[in-house]
């Protein structure tokens, strides 16, 4: 018996995920025998570090993380989460009260609005931005009000644009610097700003901090816990899937305003039973990692970007080099939609790519490419756009 027509409202009023569609069509074109060069999705092509998986062998065999764990993670796992942002950001958290663990970043962002959101109220989403923010926002009941994220504004929203009457309905304002899919950072005024509206207006602000640890030229992001008052407004989330190779391992964190922390908790308890113990001790230690370890990453990364960027402008993409995050938001020739794009690479160079319009209607004219295969991937992902004359023909 099929029961598709049986599935619910909310769930029919998601469209399809925008990373399972691209899986699809990918997988078409490989039963076509195309040589596939994948830059769509943000899953690092470099393994797990080696002192990370050596962790997690000895901690699989201890029979005291066979049991079901903490919701809320181990207390010795939420003291490295502190100990990591106090050395990074010199923030100071409480690990009994201002850290939870996460199965990964994602799922306390989908959680979250059922914490807090009722029907009629608002939550403010960046657009272009992670699905998942409006997502979670539909299942709670509640209305999605898109802050557009334009080039011409340095990506960042128009705060002041936003009507009171929509800032007295919201629950919750999501940000997320470095920005997926633009790679952009804030400004050192921006979120000072934010959090004086969220003050004023008595919102949370949520910061989706997935990507601060990939960085480039030098110049690492701040935490948003480290401007006055945010921690009495918001909580940041964190992931270990970016920052150390690890998107299969599904372990984050989410630190800040003890109060939004509970609420997120409570969600938590009763619908999961936390990170697998042995997840959490391989974690630690990769939270006590040398810095320069993760500098190693980062210019991996930075060698990446500084070969692929000027490539794209010789194929005839406008692109500006982004600061932090392994994404590369690339602008279409006039008149070229952002499907029309993907499916061009797709279908003639049998490269994958991820639509603009994936992420919001502001991503129209643009193009995402992740920087997650090796160099010389790249460049003969350069090389085939160029011999097509994709754009440059335009």
């Amino acid at each position: 018996m099929d029961f598709r027509n049986r599935w619910s409202s909310r769930i029919q009023s998601l469209p399809p995920y925008l990373f399972a569609r691209i899986d699809e069509k990918k997988r078409e074109a490989i039963a076509r025998g195309m040589d596939i060069i994948n830059l769509g999705i943000g899953d690092p092509d470099l393994p797990t570090l080696a002192p990370v998986v050596e962790s997690a062998k000895k901690a699989v065999g201890k029979p005291e993380h066979h049991q079901y764990p903490s919701y809320e993670g181990m207390l010795s796992f939420r003291e490295a989460v502190a100990g990591w942002y106090q050395r990074r950001f010199g923030v100071r958290l409480d690990p009994g009260k201002e850290v939870l663990g996460l199965i990964g970043s994602k799922e306390g962002i989908g959680h979250l609005p059922l914490a807090f959101v009722d029907p009629g109220d608002v939550v403010l989403v960046p657009e272009p931005g992670y699905p998942v923010y409006h997502a979670g926002t539909l299942f709670a009941g509640g209305t999605t009000h898109y802050m557009p994220i334009l080039e011409s504004n340095g990506y960042l929203p128009d705060l002041e644009a936003i009507p009171e009457s929509v800032y007295r309905k919201t629950k919750i304002m999501f940000l997320n610097y470095p920005n997926n899919p633009t790679g952009a950072s804030a400004p050192d005024d921006f979120f000072p700003r934010a959090i004086e509206k969220a003050t004023r207006y008595g919102f949370i602000l949520a910061h989706d901090a997935a990507y601060s640890e990939i960085y480039y030229d030098n110049r690492p992001p701040k935490s948003f816990l480290s401007y006055p008052g945010a921690k009495d407004v918001g909580i940041e989330f964190h992931s270990l899937s970016k920052t150390y190779n690890m998107t299969g391992w599904r372990v984050g964190f989410a630190v800040g305003n003890a109060s939004v922390l509970a609420g997120l908790g409570m969600i938590k308890s009763n619908m999961d039973s936390g990170i697998f113990q042995a997840l959490q001790e391989a974690s630690i230690t990769a939270l006590s990692l040398p810095d320069a370890t993760l500098a190693e990453l980062r210019g991996l990364y930075q060698k990446r970007r500084d070969a692929f960027v000027p490539g794209l402008v010789r194929a005839g993409l406008r692109v500006t080099p982004p600061g932090a995050s392994f994404y590369i938001w690339a602008g279409l020739p006039k008149g070229m939609s952002s499907e029309e794009a993907t499916l061009l690479l797709l279908d003639k160079a049998g490269i994958v790519s991820t639509p603009g319009t994936g992420f919001g209607k502001s991503g129209e004219g643009y193009v995402r490419f992740a920087l997650t295969v090796d160099e010389r991937r790249l460049m003969e992902a350069v090389s085939r756009m160029e011999k097509l004359a994709l754009f440059s023909g335009r």
